[in-house]
């Protein structure tokens, strides 16, 4: 194998395997939930779609706080260290998480207790996306950096794609092996790695990072602080807000009112993978150049209101799909061109700060939507988030509107060679 071709692929199998990882067991979590419920805590039916969410936050949480934290160890002390090291722990992550549905017998709590012990550890250990895009920017020329981080973007959406397809497939044969074939690639990359994947930042460049740069809040601050984006950060915000929500409550919901199981849902988070792949990867470049920015992030947003209500309104189970469809297609076509928007409204060489800001501030949204989500699931009732979702959606619609008027009248025009770099930076950003 090509030595200068092995660490790329290495960087694609493990951002590829973490997002298949993520793929695989969200959609499994309330179907643990319901086993610990069956067995012995009829209290947990009231509070079911609460606990859902606070195990799919408890990881964004944690991959929140961690990830400049794992940034930072490999600016000190290599990147390739902290990439195998951190790939070690989400292997364990899924292991801890196959077994237990098998400690039952131990309790209710013991079960939930190490449920939301693998999914922090995977959080801690799985924030390692700055740490690949850094190996990407140690490598490569700058004329070639977008190429690979390109790579990036390829492998979150193939990953999203094919993870809830494989983990249902996989649940045919009993809860536990979706869990333990993730663990069984992640270690298989881990072997790889070791082998094949060369430190990438020698010695007299790495640098020791104050512990203050390592405080996520501070990546915050550069987009709070930035006047011209503030409507836009605030429209996207509510979008990831509701879209987080669905993501993580989807599986409750499905198996409430449909009866859907893992292979069921698997099928349908498989095709939202592939719409989001096929308008971010093909679509969005041939619409750009026609529509601009500002008018597929508005009917990219109006797509997503329709979206939601269709769920929240679906009569039978073949109606999520067209629903599911107009909402993912939306997505694809609003998330991009609204961070291409923001990256244009900042001066050239703030938008990585900028930009790993508003990364910041969805992780948290990440953290704060599957909450709500399943709070309101269990006090109003499972069309709740679906149809809070329409309205948060328009909202950001809203706001959006107004703030990219200038560009809608056609005050500001489009700049495609400017709003191309941008996509390229969404695609590792969007998810």
């Amino acid at each position: 194998m090509n030595s200068k071709r092995s660490p790329l692929i290495f960087i694609f199998l493990t951002v590829f395997i973490d997002l298949l990882g993520v793929g695989i067991v969200v959609p499994l979590l309330p179907y643990y939930v319901k086993i610990i419920e069956q067995a012995d805590a009829a209290w947990l039916s009231s509070s079911r779609a609460l606990i859902v969410g606070a195990l799919a936050a408890s990881f964004s949480l944690f991959q929140f706080v961690f990830s400049p934290v794992l940034g930072a160890l490999s600016d000190r002390f290599g990147r390739r260290p902290v990439l195998l090291i951190s790939l070690a722990g989400t292997g364990i992550s899924y292991i801890v998480f196959g077994l237990a549905d098998q400690l039952l017998p131990l309790g209710v709590g013991t079960v939930l207790a190490v449920l939301f012990f693998a999914r922090i550890l995977d959080g801690i250990t799985g924030g390692n996306i700055s740490t690949a895009q850094a190996y990407i920017a140690d490598i490569t020329a700058p004329e070639d950096r977008a190429k690979g981080l390109g790579l990036i973007g390829a492998a979150f959406g193939l990953g999203f794609m094919l993870g809830p397809a494989i983990g249902g497939l996989l649940s045919t044969i009993s809860l536990a092996a979706p869990a333990f074939a993730a663990a069984a690639l992640t270690f298989g990359n881990v072997i790889f790695g070791f082998f094949r994947l060369p430190e990438s930042l020698p010695a007299e460049r790495r640098t020791s990072v104050p512990f203050r740069k390592m405080n996520p809040v501070t990546r915050l601050r550069a987009v709070v602080g930035k006047a011209s984006i503030r409507p836009l950060l605030a429209g996207v915000l509510l979008l990831n807000f509701a879209f987080a929500g669905l993501q993580n409550n989807f599986a409750v919901f499905s198996d409430l009112r449909f009866s859907f199981g893992p292979t069921e849902n698997a099928f349908v988070f498989a095709f939202i993978g592939l719409m989001a792949v096929l308008m971010q990867g093909f679509l969005i470049r041939k619409l750009l150049p026609i529509f601009g920015e500002a008018r597929l992030a508005i009917t990219g947003l109006g797509m997503m209101v329709v979206g939601f209500a269709g769920i929240a309104m679906a009569p039978v189970a073949w109606a999520l799909y067209p629903a599911m469809g107009v909402l993912a297609a939306g997505s694809g076509m609003a998330t991009p061109s609204l961070t291409s928007l923001i990256s244009r409204r900042v001066a050239p060489q703030e938008q990585g700060g900028v930009l790993g800001g508003v990364q910041a501030f969805n992780s948290l949204m990440m953290v704060a939507g599957p909450l709500f989500a399943g709070l309101i699931f269990d006090l109003i009732g499972p069309a709740a988030p679906y149809f809070s979702g329409a309205l948060l959606v328009a909202a950001a619609g809203l706001v959006i509107s107004a703030a990219v008027r200038p560009e809608l009248t056609g005050a500001a025009p489009l700049e495609p060679a400017r709003a191309g770099v941008s996509i390229e930076a969404e695609q590792h950003l969007a998810h």
